[in-house]
């Protein structure tokens, strides 16, 4: 069994407690995207997007969706949380996981530009957290999500 960064060595004795921990951070990520999902500026879809990435070192970045009238001048939630990231001076890899909530049916699912930004931001490892307003959730990764990304 691998145990994440952080952990303390009495989680790392007892494998229950450390999936109820990994749950518990699961859904504080979550309530995190939440949270930033109502600072989205959606003002032509109304659909909004938040987003919580957070660093192995604990920081949680937020992100939310920032449309224009010129839509190819939006930004997705997952990004924005990223270029946060990193204009705050992380550096791809330094990341654990990503949360994204929107008011979907299922699962939110990420467009294929910001699938491409988890990869190389994030690193293909990287836990990603898609969930809605409902409740559901599905735990994957970027690799699973685009496992043919591109590469330079």
């Amino acid at each position: 069994m691998a145990y994440r960064h952080g952990r303390d060595a009495a989680a790392r004795k007892h494998p229950a407690h450390n999936r109820r921990h990994d749950e518990m951070e699961r859904n504080e990520l979550i309530e995190a995207a939440k949270a930033a999902r109502e600072r989205a500026y959606a003002p032509y879809s109304r659909f909004k997007v938040g987003a919580a990435l957070q660093a192995r070192d604990g920081t949680v970045f937020h992100g939310c969706n920032v449309e224009n009238a010129s839509y190819g001048l939006c930004n997705c939630a997952e990004r924005t949380a990223m270029f946060s990231a990193i204009a705050a001076g992380y550096r791809p890899g330094d990341f654990t996981r990503l949360a994204v909530v929107g008011d979907t049916d299922g699962p939110i699912a990420p467009c294929g530009a910001c699938r491409q930004v988890m990869i190389e931001i994030g690193t293909p490892d990287i836990e990603v957290i898609l969930a809605n307003l409902k409740g559901a959730v599905e735990v994957t990764t970027a690799h699973a999500l685009l496992p043919g990304a591109f590469r330079l």
